[in-house]
């Protein structure tokens, strides 16, 4: 399995616009964790999403387009997983 720079590019890019979203879903508040941690929160969504996909295989057949669908919907589902990671390991703490 082999990354091509463009993707993690498309990756990092929806992420950054996740990220703020992601974060004011979990936070329910508009500016949820805060303008630098929401872009941090979707840029490693997105990788840790794009890269999942990709992992696994998902093609959601939403078609190819410079930032698809399929990107931004593995963007927000992977930043959801590292939010679940964070909290999960803060209440152990």
């Amino acid at each position: 399995m082999e990354f091509s720079i463009s993707e993690i590019i498309v990756w990092l890019v929806v992420g950054a616009l996740t990220g703020p979203v992601v974060g004011m879903l979990v936070k329910r508040s508009r500016e949820g964790y805060g303008r630098w941690r929401n872009l941090g929160i979707g840029l490693v969504g997105a990788l840790i999403g794009g890269g999942l996909f990709k992992l696994f295989r998902i093609d959601l057949g939403l078609g190819t387009f410079a930032v698809s669908l399929q990107d931004l919907i593995a963007a927000f589902l992977g930043a959801f997983l590292f939010l679940l990671i964070i909290v999960i390991v803060q209440k152990k703490r």
